[in-house]
């Protein structure tokens, strides 16, 4: 082990050798157990982290407004040293970054990021404006600095988000970048008692001789002197573990003493109190209430929670006669593998609610499940929620309560309806799955449905079957569509095999039984049965308007009032009818011989034409225009004309 230290000692104070007189070659701050440093250079965010990484860290993250002030202290730094930088707006990237395919999370502070040396979300956020929601490409976040003003301790860097660059092509207005080192523990900076300079050279290869505090494994570089390399002395010193948490450079009594300055050069390196002696010497003491350490400069008290060794929300407790401690969380809470520090107790590991439970940092609540309410002042009680309350129901109907939900119901001749089944919908049973249920003419209505008849037949007291009226051939009394006024909403479906409804072997009329009764309501809307429909087969010759059956439920079905006004009544309706048949009749027989006369007109047209075609057609000859002579015989061609006797030569 001191083999090991030794060498690494020496590799420390070799490159120390080049370091000149200590004066400043990066811009660093150390505080905590971090230190930070801030680099200038136009780079992507993968190149900055890269060149973070190789000295051992990563891009700083900034998750608490003390660690932000840091950063913008090592960033004044850079600036001060950076007189190039003549942009008015400046980026520098940290470490937040969000990868491609994950998408913005408003409610959470950090919007979806993430810090890229790990960790949880964190509360603390700057961000300059409203984020942009894209998930497609990955997005990293800089620090925006107006290169123009000086930095102020309460106007801290705003965050800016945007693309993270490539190589060659870092990103709008990007300036640099800034690094975060973690390290175990800090050495407080060496004192000196006289003239002189130290140098420090920490494990990221950074060197300063400004460090409020030195990070472990740090070596340090000291000489004493006024400049006089003759009388220069230097010491080297390395940031060790003395114990648990305990860091110390391993050198006793304060360095660079002179006797010519004594206690009055820097108190003469001492932390609290310096008293000289007759000769030039002096001696470093404490005040009432600390102890001096084994430095013999350093004081530290001697109450040991004086130094706030407990962490986050632990409390020290002193322990007996004042020389231990322990740390102690408060409810909620409990303390880490360090026995330092608290983190939250889960308490839903015990199921303390009777259905959901939600841990929260040093607590808990209950919640309840949907279709349930917080029910009484017991933790985590629950009740039912009863969804069917008067005033408060979903359904259109009928709504049944169950335990931690419920479900709808509709009345008889209604279905249920709708995405979330709360609707009832109307069903026709005009145009059931199972046939018609009415024996000649089915009517819908609203929840139920309503029987009728063809002309010449009357509804039965039943409602469902049709049995023959009287017919009367007296004159017409009234128009035809008087007897359906009002009636113009629903379904009409007629019987499916006959117009006539069913008849026994004597030929009376017999009822089919069905499994629904129709609705006796009078005023449910009706639709027009249509005239043109066929009369039934045992009315030849006659023509009757469709009689539909309207009762109420109070009085049950009517018979016909009986008289002579009655059958009076039934006449004109036949004759009426009569007339209209006639009239369709004989308007049918009108266009069927306008349509003859129309194809034998056609007809004609299409001969002549392909007369006028073939004469056309026919081929011409030269001899066309030319007829031939009848023809006659040689010998009377040749006849001597003064021949006596005619047809000879002598």
């Amino acid at each position: 082990m001191a083999t090991s230290m030794g060498l690494l000692l020496l590799l420390l104070l070799l490159r120390q050798l080049g370091a000149g007189t200590g004066a400043d070659t990066e811009a660093v701050v150390c505080a905590g157990t971090a230190c930070y440093t801030a680099h200038s250079g136009k780079l992507s965010a993968a190149e900055a982290q890269n060149l973070c990484n190789q000295n051992g860290g990563n891009l700083a993250t900034v998750k608490s407004e003390e660690e932000a002030q840091h950063v913008q202290r090592v960033l004044a730094q850079l600036l001060r040293r950076e007189a190039a930088l003549t942009a008015r707006m400046g980026k520098f990237w940290i470490g937040l970054q969000r990868e491609k395919g994950k998408c913005l999370d408003p409610s959470l502070p950090l919007k979806g990021f993430s810090w890229v040396g790990g960790g949880e979300d964190t509360p603390y956020s700057n961000w300059h404006k409203e984020l942009r929601n894209s998930c497609i490409s990955k997005r990293c976040v800089s620090l925006l600095l107006d290169l123009s003003q000086p930095l102020l301790p309460r106007r801290l860097p705003k965050w800016s988000e945007g693309p993270c660059g490539s190589p060659g092509s870092p990103g709008s207005n990007i300036e640099g970048f800034v690094c975060k080192f973690s390290f175990k523990g800090m050495c407080r900076p060496l004192a000196l008692g006289g003239p002189g300079q130290v140098t420090y050279s920490t494990p990221f290869q950074t060197t300063s001789s400004s460090l409020e505090a030195v990070p472990f494994a740090s070596a340090a570089n000291v000489v004493c002197g006024e400049g006089d390399k003759d009388e220069s002395q230097s010491h080297y010193f390395l940031c060790k573990e003395k114990a648990p948490d305990v860091f110390d450079w391993g050198s006793s009594g304060p360095l660079c003493v002179s006797p010519k300055y004594g206690c009055n050069f820097n108190n003469g390196g001492c932390h609290q109190d310096c008293f000289e002696g007759g000769d030039g010497s002096f001696l470093c003491g404490c005040r009432p209430g600390f102890r001096l350490l084994d430095d013999l400069v350093t004081c530290t008290s001697r109450n040991p929670c004086s130094s706030s060794p407990c962490r986050g929300g632990a409390t020290c407790i002193l322990g007996s006669h004042g020389k231990n401690y322990t740390c102690r969380c408060p409810q909620g809470y409990q303390l880490d593998s360090s026995q330092l520090d608290c983190v939250d107790v889960d308490e839903c590991q015990d199921s303390p609610c009777a259905q959901e439970c939600v841990n929260t940092p040093g607590s808990f609540r209950c919640e309840c499940w949907v279709g349930y309410e917080p029910g009484g002042p017991g933790e985590g009680a629950c009740q039912d929620v009863d969804e069917c309350a008067l005033g408060f129901s979903p359904c259109a109907q009928g709504c049944t309560n169950t335990e931690g939900s419920f479900h709808c119901s509709c009345e008889e001749g209604y279905v249920l309806a709708g995405e979330d089944g709360t609707q009832c919908h109307d069903v026709d049973e005009c145009v059931g799955p199972g046939g018609p249920l009415c024996d000649s003419l089915c009517f819908n209505t609203q929840g139920s449905f309503r029987c009728g008849c063809l002309p010449g037949w009357v509804l039965a007291p039943n409602g469902v079957s049709c049995t023959m009226g009287p017919v009367s051939l007296g004159p017409a009394s009234g128009s035809p569509d008087e007897e359906y006024k009002g009636e113009r909403e629903g379904s009409t479906v007629p019987p499916a095999a006959t117009a006539s409804p069913t008849r026994g072997p004597e030929g009376t009329p017999k009822s089919i039984p069905t499994t629904r009764r129709p609705s006796l309501s009078s005023d449910a809307p009706v639709t027009s049965v249509p005239l043109e429909m066929l009369a039934p087969s045992g009315s030849p010759g006659l023509w009757r308007e469709p009689s539909i059956h309207h009762t109420t439920a109070a009085s049950g079905p009517q018979e016909p009032a009986g008289g002579d006004s009655s059958v009076a009544t039934q006449n004109d309706d036949g004759t009426d009818g009569q007339k209209l048949l006639l009239f369709y009749i004989l308007g049918t027989v009108v266009a069927i011989l306008l349509l003859l006369a129309l194809a034998l007109g056609l007809l004609v047209y299409r001969k002549r034409r392909a007369k006028r075609e073939e004469k056309k057609e026919k081929p011409q000859n030269a001899a066309d225009s030319y007829s031939w002579v009848p023809e006659r015989a040689e010998s009377r061609a040749m006849e001597n004309q003064y021949s006596p006797t005619p047809g000879t030569d002598c």
